[in-house]
C-alpha cells in the first residue's frame, strides 16, 4: 500500500504570505519610528536655540556663543575678538587675542610692529576723513595724534606707563598689551592729550557732531567705574551712527559697558 504524499505548494505559499504581512508592517512602522524621533530631536535643538538667542540675533559661522550680558544681550567672539550683538567690546575683561590686526585696513599691515592712522579700520578712517573735512570748512582742525596700535607696540607702551608710575596708576590712563582698543582699529585720540579738548571751540563742535559720523566719547566723565579708566576727552570709538546717536544722549554720554551690559576689570 503506498504512503499518502503531502503537497506542500500551499504550506509554502502560507509562509510567504506571512513573511511578506511582516515584511509589510515592519516597512510601515519603521519611518514613524524615525520622523517621532527626528521631531524629536529637532524639537531639542530648536529649544535650545530659542533658550540662547531671544533677541534675534543672527551669529555668523564660526561665532561662539559666550553668555547672556546683563541687558541680555549676546556674548559672542568671533576671529579673536569679544561681541555684543555684533558691536566690537575691547576693555580690561575681554581682551583681543595677541595676533589680532583689522580685518580691513585703510592701509595694509605689514608687519606686527607697526601704529598710526593710517592702519585704521578703512570704514573708520574714512569717517573720520568726512569729519576732518566738515570741520575745517568751519575753522576746525582735527588731526588723530594716536590710532592703530599693534599687540607688540602696546606691551612696550604700556610696560613703560608702568615703570615709570606704577601698575595701579598705568592701569588707570593705559591698556595692558591685548586690552587696547587701539588694537582693534576702531578707535583714535584727537588733537592730542588734553583734558580741556572738549571746552575748547574745537572739542565743542566735535562732541556735538562726532554721532553723526559714528564716533563716541569712548571714556565719558564721571563714567570711571563703568569703563574703568580715566576721563578722556580726547578717546573716540567707531560705533556706527545708530547707536553713537543714542549714546549721546543729548551730551551725557552713556558708557559703551552700560549700555551692552558688561565689565571693565581685569581680572
Amino acid at each position: 500500500m503506498q504512503k499518502r504524499r503531502v503537497k506542500k505548494a500551499p504550506v509554502i505559499i502560507l509562509s510567504l504570505i506571512i513573511i511578506s504581512i511582516i515584511s509589510l508592517v515592519v516597512i510601515i512602522l519603521l519611518p514613524k519610528n524615525n520622523i517621532k524621533k527626528q521631531n524629536n530631536e529637532n524639537k531639542t535643538k530648536n529649544a535650545v536655540t530659542k533658550k540662547v538667542d531671544n533677541t534675534n540675533y543672527d551669529m555668523k559661522e564660526g561665532e561662539e556663543f559666550i553668555s547672556k550680558t546683563k541687558t541680555s544681550m549676546n556674548l559672542t567672539k568671533y576671529n579673536g575678538a569679544y561681541y555684543v550683538d555684533g558691536i566690537m567690546i575691547v576693555n580690561k575683561s575681554y581682551a583681543l587675542d595677541s595676533s589680532y590686526q583689522p580685518q580691513d585696513p585703510y592701509k595694509e599691515i605689514t608687519n606686527e610692529y607697526l601704529y598710526g592712522p593710517e592702519y585704521l579700520d578703512k570704514t573708520v578712517m574714512e569717517k573720520f576723513l568726512s569729519m576732518q573735512k566738515d570741520a575745517s570748512t568751519l575753522g576746525y582742525d582735527l588731526k588723530i595724534s594716536s590710532g592703530y596700535r599693534s599687540y607688540k607696540v602696546q606691551v612696550d607702551l604700556y610696560n613703560n606707563y608702568a615703570a615709570r608710575d606704577g601698575v595701579d596708576a598705568a592701569d588707570t590712563y593705559s591698556a595692558r598689551a591685548g586690552y587696547s582698543e587701539h588694537q582693534s582699529g576702531l578707535c583714535f585720540d584727537l588733537n592730542g592729550t588734553n583734558a580741556n579738548f572738549l571746552e575748547t571751540d574745537t572739542g565743542k563742535w566735535v562732541n556735538e557732531h562726532a554721532a553723526n559720523y559714528g564716533f563716541i566719547l569712548r571714556f565719558p566723565k564721571n563714567k570711571e567705574i563703568e569703563t574703568g579708566y580715566n576721563y578722556e576727552a580726547w578717546h573716540f570709538r567707531y560705533v556706527g551712527e545708530a547707536l553713537a546717536k543714542k549714546l549721546y544722549n543729548n551730551g551725557d554720554w552713556i558708557s559703551l559697558e552700560s549700555y551692552l551690559g558688561v565689565d571693565s576689570k581685569y581680572e
